[in-house]
């Protein structure tokens, strides 16, 4: 048991906010020795304590919106952990199975279920370290492979008279992985330059764990407008964070102290016509097609005060923004449910307008490779992230916000300009540094002047199937070797 902690406590000490990323390589040589000749349901059982050590301290945010919830995302993180340790073989093989099981555990997780839940991953523990130029060639799975493959070296570089041709064979594939990846990383396309962009990203400040009220969007939307003032003249872009403009539906008699959509309007108009500049706002309201949905979108309006284009967010968040079996769940807990479910948009995630076409990865939507492809292949010659952080606890998913946005900067060779109401808003450029980051609730604006880019990294091209064919190649590879006699249970 208390191995299985310390590898989880070491595995996710690598994830930011801690971001002490060696740790990673160390849990999983760790894990390794765990899973070395043990029987089925023990392998089971030991992957399954580590991922759930792991998910618990690095979503430990998530007890303060939904205890269940963190509960729940930790018990399928740790499933499947314990099946990727379970289709380990027992044999001297199993090292280079690891790789592969672990890659298709993270890539699984990130996408089930529900669309998947992509936090506190491998990937992310990576983004300040030196592996990180590689997701340009691959992407994230890329990365998660590695650091699988030293963790598994480290273990056999001490396997001392148990060495045998596995230990040497694993140690030598993991350096070849390590250089080939590296040279391909430094030959990789990273973009080309098409044109410079003065741009402002906007936060309005305030406390942290803030909820959606009828006064409280009101002084959200207050806090947007005065720390617009702060912008300088001659900017080309003004970004705004998610859902800052929440305004009440529609009434005969409005009320006091309330923000109304065609008051927002005219306000937003007006600002983007005194800085003479194209301005992304974004809306949460209510959708006046259906009473039953909300809606989760960012508007472009240009320097005449027109609005000239807009983006639906397309993934959206599991029991935040919509909630899976709703029809299910209504007959145990109806009134704990949200009473609207946000209609996920179906366009392509770019924004195009006179100062560039902007890709647009809604909140959620950055922690998502394949949402970001999206924009890029549609077009975006820069990368932006408007969310809100606004309502949760601590640091910890805002950290691992700024790394998954630096792991999409390096994806696909563009600047990221992320926008929250109380931070973290970040300018990152596309070799992935944290060029400007503000802190948290503080209201300021970041002036910066970017790179409009074209053309596509070789990870933006092939996408993540070049990964999940190698890992499951990996584990037949693996399972090669004859079954030594495990250990009983």
């Amino acid at each position: 048991m208390f191995w299985c902690f310390l590898s989880g406590v070491l595995i996710v000490a690598s994830v930011p906010p801690w971001g002490w990323w060696p740790a990673a390589f160390i849990g999983i040589a760790v894990l390794d020795r765990l899973l070395s000749g043990q029987a089925a349901l023990r392998r089971l059982r030991r992957g399954f304590l580590v991922g759930l050590v792991w998910a618990l301290i690095g979503t430990i945010w998530m007890v303060d919106l939904t205890p269940a919830g963190w509960v729940i995302n930790a018990l399928v993180h740790a499933s499947f952990m314990g099946v990727a340790s379970l289709v380990v073989p027992a044999n001297n093989g199993r090292r280079l199975a690891l790789v592969g099981a672990v890659t298709l555990a993270e890539f699984g997780r990130w996408s089930w279920p529900f669309g998947g839940i992509p936090l506190a991953t491998l990937a992310q523990g990576q983004a300040a370290g030196p592996l990180t130029p590689v997701v340009r060639v691959a992407g994230p799975l890329l990365l998660v492979a590695l650091v699988v493959a030293i963790g598994v070296a480290l273990s056999a570089l001490f396997d001392g008279r148990r060495a045998n041709k596995w230990s040497a064979l694993t140690i030598g594939v993991a350096s070849f992985a390590l250089v080939l990846s590296g040279v391909l990383a430094a030959l990789a396309p990273e973009g080309q330059f098409v044109d410079e962009m003065k741009v402002a990203i906007v936060q309005g400040g305030g406390p942290q764990r803030t909820r959606a009220t009828p006064s409280g969007a009101s002084t959200v939307f207050s806090n947007q407008i005065e720390a617009n003032q702060l912008v300088e003249k001659g900017v080309d872009l003004v970004l705004w964070p998610e859902n800052v403009v929440n305004p009440d539906p529609p009434t005969n008699s409005p009320l006091p102290n309330r923000l109304y959509s065609d008051q927002a309007a005219e306000t937003l108009s007006m600002e983007a016509k005194r800085l003479n500049a194209v301005l992304i706002p974004g809306w949460f309201l209510q959708d006046d097609s259906d009473p039953k949905a909300n809606l989760n979108y960012s508007t472009a309006i240009d320097s005449n005060g027109m609005v000239i284009d807009r983006y639906d967010k397309v993934r959206i968040v599991p029991f935040g923004e919509f909630v899976p079996l709703r029809s299910l769940i209504e007959v145990f807990a109806a009134d704990l449910l949200p009473a609207r479910d946000v209609r996920a948009g179906n366009g392509p995630a770019v924004l195009k307008t006179p100062v560039g076409n902007l890709g647009i990865s809604i909140s959620w939507e950055i922690f998502f490779e394949h949402r970001v492809r999206d924009a890029i292949k549609n077009g975006g010659e820069i990368l932006i992230n408007p969310t809100n952080g606004a309502s949760y606890w601590l640091t910890v998913v805002q950290t691992q916000q700024v790394a998954s946005s630096r792991l999409r900067a390096l994806e696909t060779g563009r600047w990221v300009l992320q926008a929250a109401p109380t931070g973290f808003s970040a300018v990152i450029n596309p070799n992935g540094k944290v060029i400007q980051r503000t802190s948290i609730s503080e209201q300021t604006v970041l002036h910066a002047t970017v790179e409009r880019r074209s053309g596509l990294t070789w990870a933006t091209q092939v996408g993540i199937w070049p990964m999940i064919i190698l890992s499951f190649l990996l584990i037949l590879i693996g399972h090669k070797e004859p079954e030594e006699e495990p250990e009983p249970a």
